[in-house]
């Protein structure tokens, strides 16, 4: 049986094609996907559920490199759980932005009650490689330094991050294991994990809402030279790690038409070789950002219901 796109998403994709036609952007040029890609990433905050109750305040902490990096602190009024929540927003690792992510993360904190700890890290190309997942290793490293003042158990804390995030999430999980911290979580929706997911599937490719050519110019913006070689460190594309022991028990989900499916599946059947503790969704007729695109369809619900309860679970 041929594959088929989720009802509810259909509906809010023939919405956008309506509203008028867009260029996509060429492949190789990242100014141009930066700049679609915010555009999108503000819609789609337009439509996504408002909540009261949520305070935001700004911090700031330094990268490993010395650079500094703007977090912001998430709580629902009066609580204070002892778990917390380290995101890395989406945008493959190209775009995006904190104030893209305000409305995301605050339904998050509403639901749960579990504070959130936003890391605004730097985007390829200005940085490359590693050090994405190293500012949102710093990120982590500033909430475990101000755990006391902030309430939080550090034995408690999860990463967490969505799409472009995905790397810098689980490259982050990975330098946590190898420094000596304990992760009680590692949370990837429909990850960016593979750097070699160019060739495209053509099952999926007529469903992408993040293209191929879209993973080409982010990956390529992120490893520059590096793209496709043997000389990729997994810590920037975590899908080339050997060694999966030890790692934070991981929660991953992705949408069956999603390009990232092949890679996500893979590194969750990595993880599950390796002994580490797994829940993995795969929700068929989903492509990538279904529950952005159509957040209150019964897939959508399905899908935060979950990650509300993997969340609350900390």
């Amino acid at each position: 049986m041929a594959y088929t796109l989720d009802p509810d998403v259909a509906a809010a994709l023939a919405i956008l094609a309506q509203a008028g036609s867009v260029t996509p952007p060429a492949r190789g040029d990242w100014q141009a996907l930066r700049a679609s890609g915010n555009a999108g990433q503000a819609y789609l905050a337009s439509i996504t559920p408002q909540f009261s109750g949520v305070a935001a305040t700004t911090y700031s902490t330094t990268s490993t490199d010395g650079a500094p990096i703007d977090l912001r602190w998430y709580t629902r009024d009066g609580d204070s759980p002892g778990s917390a929540v380290v995101y890395a927003h989406g945008g493959g690792m190209v775009l995006g932005s904190l104030d893209a992510y305000d409305s995301l993360l605050s339904w998050y904190v509403a639901v749960t009650g579990v504070p959130f700890l936003a890391v605004d890290y730097r985007l390829a190309p200005e940085v490359s490689g590693t050090t994405l997942a190293e500012d949102n290793f710093s990120g982590l490293s500033w909430l475990l330094d101000h755990a006391d003042e902030l309430g939080v158990d550090p034995s408690r804390i999860a990463l967490m991050g969505d799409s472009g995030g995905g790397a810098p999430t689980a490259g982050a999980a990975i330098l946590a294991r190898d420094r000596g911290i304990r992760l009680a979580r590692q949370i990837l929706i429909y990850p960016m994990l593979d750097d070699r997911t160019l060739n495209p599937d053509p099952t999926l490719e007529r469903f992408a809402t993040w293209s191929y050519d879209n993973n080409f110019t982010a990956w390529s913006a992120v490893l520059g030279d590096q793209l496709g070689t043997g000389s990729v460190p997994p810590v920037a594309s975590p899908a080339r790690l050997i060694e999966f022991a030890d790692l934070a028990p991981a929660y991953i989900e992705v949408g069956e038409l999603d390009i990232f499916r092949h890679e996500d599946i893979a590194y969750a059947q990595q993880l599950a070789k390796a002994g580490v503790s797994l829940e993995l969704h795969v929700h068929p007729g989903a492509p990538h950002g279904y529950e952005r695109l159509a957040p209150n369809s019964p897939l959508a619900m399905r899908a935060m219901a979950d990650r509300m309860r993997v969340i609350g679970s900390l």
